[in-house]
């Protein structure tokens, strides 16, 4: 039997199709990011402008040349984009981990409750109560368009809001764990609801009952959480110790999370919950570094992500379709499901006002999440065309909107680093070889100049260490613990020529680390000076000056020229 295979002129088209997918995506992807925006919007508008929506209007002809709707070529870029969706939330899960839910307490769970099921509990309503309004067809199934309404309004976006944190250096902040930690709860509860959804419909998998995929869903998940994290935490040091780097940690992940894929299809719920819960066990494990997880973020984002947005725009005409009245409503749900929920969930966990609007922001980006569950729902055939580009529009408008508006709430910096340091407070050779150590030296500094006890500055810094590292990127660390026995901030600083591993983002040893002791009762306190130093170095050349430094002098003198910049 021969193979069958793409004839040459399939395989031109293919080669160029994709090239040019791929291109296009990437420079509106880094054009988007010279604004300040996810990549993904860029990607999104390389789909636009050459699908239907643009250059199938101009050239039609062209454009369904090199972007079939049937034959070999429409199956391959239609594989190509699921394995794309595949690793993309591979990546997703990564960036769950579960004990940074726990260990952040009561605040970050209250916030990831309400801000679930208020918003879920206004889609529903609105389903139910206004369905016509909202998109559902006349032969839909009422249940399943309720509840995949429900999930579309209660989903957050984790990586469009860790981004967005990291821009406004809130991400390694209280405020930042507790958005992050409510938006690991919000997703995977709303991938779990979704994946079953699908499963309802009966399209997919072995055909097996209800009852039987929802068993096998939860046999799955439970043991991908509990076995399966323990197994990859023993496999990881393994393949760091004796494959090359980092191929042999990529190979095992791409390939777990394939595995994975196939067996939640093969039983009848989509395979992006597979790789998903692949990526939340081996993002779980202490032994995946920091770099690592970063390498593996940036081989999907940059090759297979592009590939996924793009061919979004290959699937419908954004003006044709377009529903001015639709795209409002489902907008406005939303937002106010999101913002009600998350806001009320934070000052149900005590945060102050400001904060509460913030974490409501945050929570209510769509972003990535958004488009997926759209362009899943489109496919299984919940929704049409209509509802889908009201999605894509909600998801972006709430994802270009959260950055500027969060900003604009934090906007008061009336703690600027710089009027806090002291030379009693500066340590120009800190002798530590580990994080522990270090925090241990700048504690006892802090203690002898404000008469705070030295082992409860270094118990509460480490302890808020253990839930989230503290290294920025660009060899600054950020330790920090609020007290109630402070009135004014008390900021110590070090300086380490060795370099110390704070398991920062960009992989780079930590040569100067800033202990902040801040009042208990002001959480923004914390949060204007972290990105009051994180701005001091976000000049390249920062580290630079400020470690040539010998005297407190000079290191303040270092500091202020980047400030200038």
């Amino acid at each position: 039997m021969d193979l069958q295979r793409l004839a040459a002129d399939e395989l031109t088209i293919m080669l160029l199709a994709l090239g040019l997918l791929i291109g296009v995506a990437r420079i509106l992807g880094e054009l988007a990011r010279r604004f300040h925006q996810p990549a993904i919007l860029g990607e999104l508008l390389a789909g636009v402008l050459l699908g239907p929506t643009v250059f199938g209007t101009l050239l039609p002809d062209w454009q369904g040349w090199l972007f079939p709707w049937t034959g070999p070529n429409a199956v391959v870029l239609d594989a190509i984009g699921s394995l794309a969706i595949v690793l993309f939330l591979l990546v997703a899960g990564m960036e769950v981990d579960l004990s940074i839910v726990w260990r952040q307490g009561r605040a970050a769970l209250k916030v990831g409750l309400l801000g679930t099921i208020i918003p879920f509990a206004f889609g529903l309503a609105g389903a139910w109560l206004a369905p016509v309004a909202l998109g559902r067809q006349a032969d839909a199934d009422p249940t399943i368009f309720a509840l995949f309404l429900a999930t579309a309004m209660a989903i957050s976006a984790l990586p469009v809001i860790a981004k967005t944190l990291m821009d406004l250096d809130l991400y390694r902040t209280d405020l930042g764990m507790v958005v992050v930690s409510a938006a690991i709860f919000n997703d995977l509860i709303g991938w779990t609801v979704f994946s079953l959804i699908l499963g309802m419909m009966g399209t997919r998998g072995a055909g097996l009952s209800i009852g039987a995929t929802l068993v096998c869903t939860l046999c799955y998940a439970g043991g991908m959480l509990t076995v399966g994290r323990w197994l990859m935490h023993r496999v990881l040091p393994f393949l760091q110790a004796y494959t090359h780097f980092p191929g042999g940690v990529l190979g095992f992940a791409a390939t777990m999370a394939l595995f994975g894929a196939a067996l939640t299809e093969f039983i009848g719920i989509h395979a992006i919950f597979g790789s998903f819960l692949v990526g939340v066990a081996l993002g779980s494990s202490p032994h995946l570094q920091e770099r690592t997880r970063m390498m593996i973020d940036e081989f999907v984002s940059f090759i297979f992500a592009p590939v996924f947005f793009a061919s979004i725009g290959l699937r419908v005409n954004f003006v044709t379709h377009f529903d001015t009245s639709l795209v409002l409503l489902v907008l406005g749900l939303a937002c106010a499901g999101k913002l009600l929920g998350a806001v009320l969930g934070a000052r149900w966990g005590g945060m102050a006002l400001r904060d509460q609007w913030a974490v409501g922001i945050a929570m209510n980006a769509r972003g990535a999440m958004e488009i997926i569950l759209g362009t899943l729902a489109l496919e299984a055939g919940i929704i049409r065309q209509r509802l889908f580009v009201a999605l894509v529009v909600m998801a972006i408008v709430t994802s270009a909107a959260s950055g500027p508006l969060i900003r604009r709430i934090l906007r008061r910096q009336v703690h600027r680093p710089l009027a806090f340091l002291s030379p009693k407070l500066f340590l120009r050779n800190l002798a530590a070889e580990s994080r522990r150590e270090a925090i241990r030296e700048l504690a006892a500094a802090a203690a002898a100049q404000s008469g705070l006890d030295a082992d409860q500055i270094e118990a509460g810094a480490w302890a808020r260490e253990q839930i989230a590292a503290t290294g920025i990127g660009h060899g600054v660390a950020l330790p920090h613990l609020r007290s109630p026995d402070v009135r004014e901030p008390v900021v110590v600083v070090g300086l380490s020529e060795a370099g110390v591993d704070f398991d920062a983002p960009d992989g780079q040893l930590v040569h100067v680390m800033f202990l902040l002791v801040t009042p208990a009762g002001d959480p923004t306190v914390q949060l204007e000076l972290s990105a009051g130093i994180s701005h001091l170095f976000r000049d390249p050349h920062s580290l630079e000056r400020v470690l040539r430094a010998e005297t407190y002098t000079e290191f303040v003198a270092a500091l202020k020229v980047g400030d200038s910049k």
